[in-house]
């Protein structure tokens, strides 16, 4: 059994550098060197990257704009992460457990916790823990290493997480 595992949820170019449909903006990039020191003093944990990864035709874009599709430089992972290793665990909807190998890599990681940062704290990192915690795992979101489009939305998913899904905001 593992200690701790990290999930690090959609850090990518699509949602992280100006340009992009979809980019959660200048405060949501404050976060970035905030993972980068939780990572660097995690050196024995296992990293998993989910990664928004969608086809081009795909349903969400009802929703929101076309983003992140699958092979283009807007799906990879922000350029400061890729110094650390990590299980890359492409998704195609809000949690990263839908229609994905999440759960058998989870089940071979075998963890004690699972830390959960990255972007957006009310969409995918919300939903992402929900699963976590209806599977039984013990959840800790660093509140300062999750971002989101919405301060209020972020502020609100924060207090779910904890009050409802009973996982510790750290």
């Amino acid at each position: 059994m593992a200690g701790e595992a990290f999930i690090v949820v959609d850090m990518l170019k699509g949602f992280l550098v100006e340009g992009y449909p979809l980019y959660c903006g200048d405060e949501a990039r404050k976060i970035i060197p905030r993972v980068v020191s939780l990572l660097s003093d995690s050196k024995d944990r296992k990293i998993i990257y989910v990664c928004d990864n969608h086809s081009e035709d795909d349903l969400e874009f009802e929703m929101f704009p076309r983003h992140c599709v699958k092979g283009t430089e807007e799906a990879e992972i922000i350029d400061e992460l890729r110094q650390f290793p990590g299980e890359i665990v492409p998704k195609t909807r809000f949690s990263a457990f839908y229609n994905s190998r999440l759960g058998q890599v989870l089940e071979e990681v075998a963890p004690e916790k699972v830390i959960v940062v990255g972007v957006c704290t009310d969409i995918c990192v919300n939903y992402t823990v929900a699963d976590l915690r209806n599977r039984d795992y013990s959840v800790e979101v660093p509140a300062r290493c999750v971002a989101s489009f919405d301060e209020e939305a972020h502020r609100h998913a924060l207090k779910h997480m904890e009050k409802v899904l009973g996982a510790r905001i750290t």
